[in-house]
Parts: C-alpha cells; structure tokens; sequence
C-alpha cells in the first residue's frame, strides 16, 4: 500500500511532535520514560501498514495521543506550564495533566482494540465486543502502573519524574479509572464514526457479524 497524502501529512506532524519534544527536555531519562509508548507505536504501524492499514480515525487519535506522550515527556507531567495555570485557576494541589494522558490511555486504544478485534472476527456480537474492548484498555491501564512501579522501585528518585504521584495515595486508582472512563466514551461517540470508516474499508464481512442493529 503506498503512503498517500493523508499517512505524509501524519508523518511529518509525528515527526515534528518529536523533534520538538526531543529538543532540550527536562531531563532525558525522563523523556525517554514517557515518549516510548509513542515510539514503540511508530515502529509497530510503520511494519504494519502494508498488512494492516488502520482507519484514518484510529490513526488520527494514536497522532493526537503521540503528542499528549510528548508533551509529557518534554516537560514531564508535573511541569506542564498550561496546566499549572489550570490548576491554579481552580485550586487543585496538583498538577493533573498526567490524568488527560491517562485518560487519552484508555480513548485512543479503544478505537485500535476494536478495530483489531472486528477485522480479525475475534469475537462476534457487539455486547462481547465492548466487553472486551474495555477488557483490554483496563489490563493495558494496569499493566502500565505496574510498569511506572517496577521501574520506580528499580531506579529509586531518578524515576519520580516519570511515576509523577505528586503525593496523591490514590494516584494510580485514579488513574485507571481516567482510562476506563475513556474507554466508555470512546465507544459511546465514536462507534458509529467507527464503523463508517470500516465500511470502506475492501472487506465488509465484519457487517455480517457486527449489524447495524446488533
């Protein structure tokens, strides 16, 4: 499949996130921490694109959270400059944008659980389909914090920057739940959007599976 207009555009926004992001960081063990995911996701559609194109809706919002990651990473989550003005505007004692990032965890692979799920026939009927989808975004939550755990215990304060608690005991609950809610809305506003996308997709046999009504 050749790189059309659309996958160029995508390409050199990608790029330029995180050449941006890249360029003098907080610091870079931190950077490195959080831009991964971004990373490993450029590399895994890269050597999938040929084999598995993605809707355009899925590969726009894996772009949008591949900026919220470098973001992230260039300022780590504490440090976020617009939302320091946010949490002083209305008086939180944290700096909460890690919480979009974790919410962005559970929205964006919503839509690529789904996807994979459907145009692999993997489960039939839309009820178990949104079971799962929300099955896998919630175990992919937790294995994260596990994640930010392992590697906080391992490297001790180097890694406070990337754990990012800011003192808040329920960090990592809320930050699952963040991504579970983001689950649920991804599906509620974007399953119809979704499913128009798939059906122009050359094989339509999802449909026979997965009716409009189902």
């Amino acid at each position: 499949m050749a790189a059309g207009p659309l996958t160029l555009t995508w390409l050199l926004i990608y790029l330029t996130g995180l050449l941006w992001s890249l360029a003098n960081p907080h610091d870079y063990f931190t950077w490195i921490l959080e831009a991964a995911p971004a990373l490993i996701a450029f590399f895994l559609l890269a050597a999938t694109y040929k084999s598995f194109p993605f809707t355009p809706l899925a590969y726009a919002l894996i772009l949008v959270h591949c900026f919220i990651l470098f973001l992230g990473a260039h300022y780590t989550y504490a440090e976020v400059d617009t939302f320091k003005f946010i949490r002083d505007l209305f008086g939180w004692q944290r700096n909460n944008y890690d919480k979009v990032g974790h919410f962005a965890q559970g929205f964006v692979p919503t839509i690529v659980a789904r996807e994979i799920l459907i145009r692999r026939s993997a489960v039939n009927g839309r009820a178990w389909l949104n079971v799962f989808v929300i099955s896998i975004c919630l175990a992919f939550s937790a294995l994260y914090e596990i994640f930010e755990w392992i590697v906080a215990v391992v490297t001790g304060d180097s890694a406070e920057g990337f754990l990012g608690t800011q003192g808040y005991v329920w960090d990592t609950q809320s930050d699952m739940a963040m991504a579970l809610a983001g689950a649920f809305l991804a599906l509620f506003f974007l399953s119809r959007l979704h499913d128009r996308q798939l059906d122009l997709l050359a094989d339509k046999s999802w449909r026979i599976r997965f009716p409009k009504n189902g």
